[in-house]
């Protein structure tokens, strides 16, 4: 099963139905199997007490709160059911998280292969119920996260009819230092808990993803903005396009030479063994009936002659005829 390839939007179409359609474009020509946007009201996601991440001061500045800002961010319901329509017209698969109760059962009429839920929901004991009654699929991020909360998580959705949950080891720091990536933490969830395991992405750059496809993740996902330019808050980092694109084509060439961990000739190299292998040669000018001895055998290419391996069983034997030096040693000889 290919790694499926998630190009986070998120909230960076910044509120506007045009960019987000964009988006999808940009995503399906990079070659991403899904584009995943963020369904949420904003006044059911924050209270008017709740402040910005420090992120978020940073690239959208104080001056107003978080309530406001996301204000500025959403999608209306119309919109996404446009977009769902759009990407399936365009050929890539339509995503949206949902941030409160009301989203899940929008959300829920619109048939999405499998819910993607953030790491901030982890802790939510009625939102996990209320995605486990849809009885789908669950991806689930792991930012901010112990072991014991994500084994909470888990139990609480498989108690409730989650069929399928596949952890995506995540820090939520925008963007991520790569001190604190720890991606050896993806393959610990995938020893203690037996479930699938995959990555969800906020550092700079394309590394960390194809170094997480190498490591097994059968799940990847990353923001991505169509300008890192932009006003607003996950924009600084996120991928551009072309990033985007030389990511999913890293991390499909990464995918393509993990091959079947069977170990044996491949059929691109066959060739190159009678060039690189060696055989048994004269040393120097050999007489028939002279018995063949360290002294008068050596090793070299090309390798279409007798094995250096049965190197003990020529020592004494007899040459079956005159060789000039350098000439393979006859294999009926043995």
């Amino acid at each position: 099963m290919s790694i499926i390839i998630i190009a986070e939007a998120g909230v960076n179409h910044n509120g506007s139905l045009a960019a987000a359609k964009q988006m999808v474009l940009a995503a399906r020509n990079a070659g991403a199997d899904y584009i995943k946007f963020q369904t949420f009201s904003p006044e059911k996601l924050v209270s008017v007490y709740a402040e910005k991440a420090e992120y978020q001061k940073q690239t959208t500045g104080t001056e107003e709160s978080q309530l406001e800002m996301l204000k500025k961010l959403a999608l209306t319901q119309e919109d996404f059911l446009e977009l769902k329509t759009y990407c399936r017209q365009q050929g890539i698969g339509f995503l949206s998280t949902p941030f409160d109760l009301d989203s899940i059962h929008f959300l829920d009429k619109l048939n999405m292969d499998f819910w993607k839920l953030p790491s901030g929901e982890i802790t939510n004991l009625p939102y996990l119920l209320e995605i486990a009654r849809t009885e789908k699929p669950v991806v689930m991020s792991t930012g901010m996260c112990g072991m014991e909360e994500i084994g909470q998580a888990v139990d609480c959705l498989k108690k409730a009819g989650t069929p399928e949950i596949t952890l995506l080891h995540c820090n939520t720091e925008y963007p991520t230092p790569m001190k604190d990536v720890n991606l050896k933490a993806m393959i610990t969830m995938e020893k203690e808990f037996c479930l699938p395991v995959g990555y969800s992405d906020h550092t700079r750059g394309i590394e960390i993803p194809v170094a997480a496809a190498a490591l097994g993740a059968c799940v990847l996902e990353k923001h991505f903005t169509l300008d890192r330019g932009m006003e607003g808050p996950d924009h600084q980092a996120s991928l551009e396009p072309e990033e985007l694109k030389a990511m999913v084509t890293a991390v499909r060439n990464v995918e393509e030479a993990l091959g079947s961990g069977k170990k044996e000739p491949s059929q691109s190299e066959q060739k190159n063994r009678a060039v690189a292998r060696k055989s048994i040669v004269a040393k120097c000018r050999i007489k028939k009936g002279e018995r063949f001895s360290e002294e008068n055998l050596t090793v070299k290419r090309p390798g279409t002659g007798i094995s250096p391996m049965r190197w003990p069983e020529l020592m004494g034997q007899t040459a079956d005829r005159d060789y000039a030096e350098d000439e393979l040693i006859g294999k009926d000889i043995l």
